[in-house]
Formats: structure tokens, sequence, C-alpha cells
């Protein structure tokens, strides 16, 4: 029997790949519906391949186009996504989508009993008390897809006798890099990822730690452990994706190739393991060396706001993703310096009135206020 799945954000950088993957194990998959956004040809390339009975685009104008095309059922926006997540035949959604976009339709699905393999950030960063809460309420799987939880899902087990998770992180672009170099740091240099092939804002964030940072907020909520138990080390060699540490002071590691087909697939097959898309096995005698660093703080502050807002909790991880989020915005279309990142981002939290044990609703009113405080002060010019 197939399993039957969605995916949400099919045209991105997670989405393509795990349409590689379930290439690879058509005997494994059938996927019910897909969602894209502006990329209508890659669209319809894989309606063609994979014959989805449900399409969700962003624009009407792209829904019509699709419709006069196919004979499958076009949907449009946020609607479209939460009537997928409510698909009676769907097992398992993929949400792949990046931004807030993820929440709603997120919610939606585990309310519908669907298990999710979640590689949106926004999802656990902004609402993670709340989605956990409905995860065990449902009884639902909640399946990372970021590298370094998936690692630690392999690895925790059941979560008795740990001590600490170790998060790793390859450094960005610009871990050997000086202040004053990264002062002039333009688009090319900052995407300029030494390990990992990713869409151009996490890898923005991955540039300046904010990444490890959220992906620490997630692993609080994932994993149900305090922050002070959560470490960052920076390996910049990325064999070992990241690895816990038990009571007794043994450690595991979950340890591979940079590919984020591997993660996809265990998450997508799980509690299943199977010969998949990546034939390359790991060679330690190739690897040589592996490397551990502390991170750099105050070279990188962004990972120790992100860690300070996760600890306030509420609505401080809201405000610190959505003003991130908007300051990266700019800096790709080349409004502010990549240094400006961190001091926008910096000016909007230290001026915010946390709300505690927010509602959903709460949540996205701060995030759409936080937007739009933090595109005025960049449209101004204000730092000071």
């Amino acid at each position: 029997m197939k399993k039957k799945i969605a995916i949400l954000g099919s045209t991105g950088s997670i989405g393509t790949q795990a349409l590689e993957v379930i290439s690879k194990l058509s005997d494994k998959f059938e996927v019910v519906a897909i969602s894209g956004g502006r990329n209508i040809n890659l669209l319809r390339s894989q309606i063609e391949k994979f014959s989805p009975k449900y399409v969700c685009v962003q624009e009407k104008n792209d829904a019509k186009l699709l419709s006069d095309e196919y004979n499958v059922k076009i949907l449009c926006g946020d609607d479209g996504l939460l009537e997928i997540a409510r698909l009676k035949e769907v097992e398992l959604i993929l949400v792949a989508v990046s931004g807030r976009i993820g929440l709603k339709p997120t919610i939606e699905a585990i309310k519908n009993k669907k298990d999710i393999a979640l590689a949106n950030k926004e999802t656990l960063v902004m609402a993670g008390d709340i989605v956990i809460k409905l995860v065990k309420e449902n009884k639902v799987k909640l399946l990372p897809v970021d590298s370094e939880h998936s690692a630690i899902f392999q690895c925790i087990n059941n979560g008795k006798d740990v001590k600490h998770l170790i998060i790793t992180a390859s450094g960005g672009p610009f871990r050997n890099k000086s202040k004053e170099e990264m002062l002039n740091a333009d688009l090319t240099s900052a995407l300029a990822h030494p390990r990992w092939k990713m869409g151009k804002k996490i890898t923005v964030d991955s540039a300046t730690l904010m990444n490890k940072g959220l992906e620490v907020i997630e692993a609080h909520h994932l994993f149900n452990f305090d922050y002070d138990d959560i470490k960052v080390v920076i390996h910049p060699q990325s064999y070992i994706h990241s690895a816990v540490e038990f009571k007794d002071g043994s450690i595991i590691a979950q340890i591979g190739i940079p590919s984020m087909h591997i993660p996809i697939q265990y998450a997508l097959c799980y509690p299943e393991r199977v010969e998949g898309i990546e034939t390359e096995s790991f060679d330690f005698i190739k690897a040589q060396k592996f490397e551990f660093y502390e991170p750099d703080y105050e070279k990188f502050p962004s990972l120790k706001l992100a860690i300070d807002a996760g600890k306030i909790g509420g609505t401080a991880p809201v405000c610190l993703n959505a003003a991130n989020e908007e300051a990266v915005f700019a800096f790709l279309n080349n409004e502010i310096s990549f240094l400006d990142i961190y001091k926008f981002t910096k000016k909007i939290f230290d001026s915010y009135s946390v709300i505690n044990n927010p509602t959903l609703e709460q949540i996205l009113e701060e995030d759409d206020k936080i937007r739009i405080l933090t595109r005025k002060l960049i449209n101004a010019k204000e730092l000071i």
C-alpha cells in the first residue's frame, strides 16, 4: 500500500528534493497534492510527472491558467493550503513552504490527524507551544526534516537519560572572516555557503548564524529540553549533523554526507529505512578530520539574540523571527548592509513588549505588527 502524501512548497529547495526522493521510491508513495508559489513552469512539470489530484498556487491568474491546462482540482492561496491540510486521503503532509504561511495549514493538518514532516521553521519558532500541544492531543507524528533535528531525532530514542542536545553548525561563509570583512560583505559572499545548497533567505540566516538560533528554539519545542541543555558547536565539515549526550557521558552522533535527501527520506519513510536516492557512503578515511569550535557570539550576535528570545518565550520569538526576516529581505534587495540585519532586528527586539501565553490570533497579529514596524524603520534608515 502506497503512503499518500501532500507537499506544501513543492517548487522550493526541500520540496523539489522530496520529489526526487519520491521519484526514486515511486512504489512507496502516491503524491495526492502539491502546492507551489510562482514557479508555474516547474509546477507544470511536477503535475505531469506525479499526477496529483490537487494543486495549489499563490495567484488566481495562475490558478485559472492551470485549470485550463490540466484535469486537476486547482486551489489558490491560504484557503487552498487549508483545503489540502483537510484532505481525508492524505496520511502525511510535508510542510516545506517558508515563512508564516506554513503555520496555519500545519495546525489544520494536525487537527485533522495528519502526520507532519516539518521543514518550516516558523511553525515552531512562532507557535511551538500551541503546535506541540495539538500534536499530543491528536496523537500524530511530528517528524523533523532539518538535518540537525533529524539527527537528534534519530539519536535520542525516547529521551531517557539524555543530558544535552548538541546542535552542529558549519559556521557559514564568514566563519574565518573578520568583523571588518563582514562589514563590506555583499550578497554573493553571503550566499556562498560552504556546505549546503539552500534557498536565499535561509542561506543568509546561516551566514549570520540566526538560523542556528532558530534551530535551538525548534529543538526546545521538538524534544522538550531546557535551553541551557542545548549546545551549539561549530563543525565546519558538516559530517556530524548533530548529537546527543547521555548522563553517563556517552555521546551518540548522526554522521553522513551533507545531503538533504537523507533526512527528507527518513521523515517520509519513518519508521522504515530504505535504500534511496543517495548511493554515496560516508568515507571516514577520506574525511580525515573532524573539527569543532565554540561559536563566536561577538562576531555572530544573532545566535545569542535568538536563544535569548527563546528563553523569554511568549511572543518574543515571533518578534525576533519577523524582524529578522524583513531585515534579510531588505538585504537581499540591496536596501541594507549585511551587518544591518542584526542591527535592525536587535532594535526592534529591544523595544518589544512580550505577550505571554499568546493565542494563534495574537501570534499572527504580532507578526504583522512587527513586520510593518521593521519595514518602516528600514525605509526610514532609522538605526540610531
